[in-house]
């Protein structure tokens, strides 16, 4: 009985000090994130601030703090403590602002990502997130499209990457050509000119019914219906095929012999060629999109006319504006061609051997040596080469010209004049 006794005392002791000191930290659901303070009254003696509450069901200590709305909202931690007490002494069953019991309180410690698919995602990542998984959701179904339009309109398509595979590679070689002067290579020219001859001869005998050679003659192709895409397709086959007869024109001044025409005067004529292709091609669109603009539907009745008419006459004005700035700029190209580019004057035997009798360009012997206004001696066919790209002195930078004739190389624009 001693010895039961002596055991049942510390017992009693560690049950009252518990009754009297912060116990166990609850997560309270019902006041979100935070925890809530329940104190448990004595049938004895008033419970001070702070007391613990004994659970005379679970023999378990509870201390439930509330966080307050301003705190930060972190993850509750939870402690519980088991105490078996032998005492005869229990706290009252009625308790005030007791939270629920949770079995697994990690539950409320992490709360849920965002949902994905809710469309409100919390942060820029998410958003992020959000939209790659759309594109995976889509993609099958964006593939299933893509591939009906491929195959709906794929000879349109066929046409249009061989136009442009031909245009790179016909342009590419006759600057070659141009840049190889008397060394160029005539077969060459002549392999370009019936390859352009075939391509052009070869598509609009595909589209015979459509006619769309009248586009080159600013009348409207037999299309039923000019829709926007049929104006579009159109306009853009017709540029490609204006530029395939530039193209020609330039392998047709390639095969003049060099006796009879220098390669300034090739260079004049290059320029010239280009100047005009491009403002054919500015050109050519005008009917097929002045045709769309005022065709209307008859449900639409005289506001869908007037609608047209006015888009059509805004039309023509913004082309007028943009044909006046192109006639500006083919103008000092005749002005070239005709009195040609005064780049320098023919320099003197002492000034070519106080130069070097050395090219700075072509590092060679001077054949026909020109100085310009800086006094730097060049060959004339190198200098005029350069003037293609630059209108300053290569040695000094000085301004020697107005102008940067770029399409005396050869090089064909590859701009798609659409409008």
């Amino acid at each position: 009985m001693k010895l039961r006794d002596q055991n049942d005392r510390p017992d009693s002791r560690r049950a009252l000090q518990l009754r009297y000191s912060p116990a166990v930290m609850q997560p309270n659901s019902s006041e979100g994130n935070g925890l809530s303070l329940n104190l448990q009254p004595e049938p004895t003696r008033p419970p001070a601030p702070g007391a613990a509450a004994a659970s005379p069901e679970s023999n378990e200590v509870r201390v439930n703090m509330t966080s307050k709305p301003g705190e930060s909202g972190g993850g509750a931690s939870s402690r519980r403590s088991r105490v078996n007490s032998h005492s005869h002494t229990h706290s009252q069953p009625h308790s005030h602002n007791r939270g629920p019991h949770h079995s697994n309180p990690e539950a409320e410690l992490d709360p849920p990502d965002s949902d994905l698919d809710s469309g409100e995602p919390s942060s820029s990542f998410s958003e992020l997130r959000c939209l790659f998984r759309w594109l995976q959701k889509s993609l099958p179904f964006l593939v299933i499209i893509c591939a009906k339009l491929v195959v709906q309109h794929a000879l349109g398509l066929a046409v249009g990457v061989g136009l442009f595979t031909t245009f790179l590679y016909v342009n590419k070689n006759i600057q070659t050509q141009v840049f190889l002067q008397d060394r160029h290579s005539k077969l060459q020219c002549v392999w370009l000119l019936v390859f352009l001859t075939s391509s052009t001869l070869l598509l609009y005998y595909t589209f015979l019914s459509e006619t769309l050679h009248y586009c080159l003659i600013f009348l409207s192709p037999t299309i039923e219906p000019l829709g926007f895409w049929e104006v579009l397709w159109t306009v853009g086959i017709t540029n490609f095929i204006i530029k395939f007869l530039f193209m020609g024109m330039k392998c047709l001044i390639l095969l003049i012999p060099s006796s009879l025409v220098n390669y300034k005067t090739q260079g004049r004529w290059v320029m010239l060629s280009e100047e005009l292709g491009q403002a054919h091609q500015a050109t050519a669109p005008v009917p097929l999109w002045f045709r769309y603009l005022v065709t209307y539907q008859e449900v639409d009745g005289t506001p869908g006319l007037t609608l047209g008419v006015l888009l059509a006459l805004l039309y023509l004005i913004m082309k007028l504006l943009g044909l006046y700035g192109q006639w500006t700029s083919i103008l000092k190209t005749v002005r070239v061609f005709l009195n040609g580019e005064h780049t320098g004057t023919a320099a003197t035997r002492s000034q070519c051997s106080e130069a070097g009798d050395v090219c700075p360009i072509c590092q060679g012997e001077y054949r026909d040596p020109r100085v310009l206004l800086c006094q730097h001696i060049f060959c004339d066919d190198c200098i005029a080469l350069w003037f293609n790209r630059e209108k300053s002195c290569p040695l000094c930078r000085t301004v020697i010209t107005e102008k940067v004739y770029k399409w005396r190389d050869g090089a064909t624009s590859p701009h798609l004049q659409i409008y």
